[in-house]
């Protein structure tokens, strides 16, 4: 019963915080008056009608102003916080409407994480400096999730879902993918080689629910076998350091700006590559400045495709 109380009083409560913040900076009703453009007479019914519905008066005369009760106070101190909160929301709502001041929460693979997506903030930030951004990394599956339930406003993945209803999204560009083995592998003085040709090694290769795991597991399957799988990890630098180990190899995208010690890349044949795709919710509006960060990778990428 009292907390239904409070949330009736505080949803009337609404219009009067600001006389309520004032009043506890000024004690004069008659200046608190003219400096919100209240008529005097309202101040004072408003001020008896908050004390009716308490059960307790907000104020008390003493001479010709007025002075806070306990119960007044604390209503002040709340309208004090309350205000500072909205005041702060309308200001972040004010600069999210702005695609200059905005904020963008941007997900993407690890894979991404050392050009890509540097070189795509970097450019962005140089239009719009006072943009910012929130970085969050996982696995292609984990980040549509995100997506999915609006933690993020864009993820870069590969490969970018085709077949969703949930999902709108645009390649960027293709990358190529190579096998990397250990610089003694009886391949290794190769320049290229067919993926049957790994069917009997053993592999290291990224967790179920990585997009570059779903593309190996595709293209081992399109060459007639299954990986013999000695590691399942979360990082291609990891794949990298155990094929320099001689645990297995692995099928990646190039290292840059060379692979480790250790290792060598070998193209595949025929070639094979990822496709990079920027992904939103197809039903939801995108904030400007979410809106004009994708608008800008998508001309970027058709600009370095010329």
């Amino acid at each position: 019963m009292l907390n239904e109380r409070a949330e009736a009083l505080a949803t009337g409560l609404a219009p009067r915080l600001t006389l309520l913040r004032e009043l506890g900076r000024d004690p004069h009703i008659t200046r608190v008056a003219e400096r919100l453009g209240i008529p005097q007479p309202t101040v004072s019914r408003w001020l008896a009608a908050l004390g009716e519905e308490l059960g307790t008066p907000v104020v008390v005369r003493v001479g010709r102003r007025v002075q806070l009760t306990r119960a007044g106070r604390f209503l002040a101190d709340a309208a004090e916080h309350a205000l500072a909160a909205v005041t702060s929301g309308y200001r972040r709502a004010v600069e999210e409407a702005d695609p200059g001041r905005g904020h963008v929460s941007l997900a993407f693979l690890h894979t991404l994480g050392q050009t890509l997506v540097p070189h795509l903030v970097q450019g962005f930030r140089e239009r719009f400096p006072q943009v910012r951004f929130a970085l969050v990394q996982g696995s292609h599956e984990g980040l549509l999730d995100r997506l999915r339930l609006g933690e993020v406003d864009l993820v870069l993945t590969s490969p970018p879902p085709t077949d969703s209803p949930d999902f709108a999204a645009a390649p960027l560009h293709e990358e190529p993918l190579v096998v990397l083995v250990p610089e003694h592998h009886r391949l290794a003085k190769r320049r290229r080689v067919r993926l049957v040709e790994l069917a009997d090694e053993d592999f290291v290769a990224l967790s179920p629910g990585y997009g570059l795991r779903q593309i190996t597991d595709a293209l081992c399957a399109k060459a007639g076998f299954s990986p013999r799988l000695a590691f399942e990890g979360e990082e291609t630098d990891t794949l990298r350091g155990l094929v320099a180990a001689g645990l297995g190899v692995t099928v990646v995208c190039r290292a840059w700006p060379m692979p480790p010690p250790g290792t060598v890349e070998l193209d595949l044949l025929p070639g094979a590559s990822r496709t990079i795709g920027l992904v939103w919710a197809a039903d939801r509006p995108l904030p400007p400045s979410v809106r004009a960060f994708r608008d800008f990778a998508r001309q970027r990428s058709r600009t370095a495709q010329r």
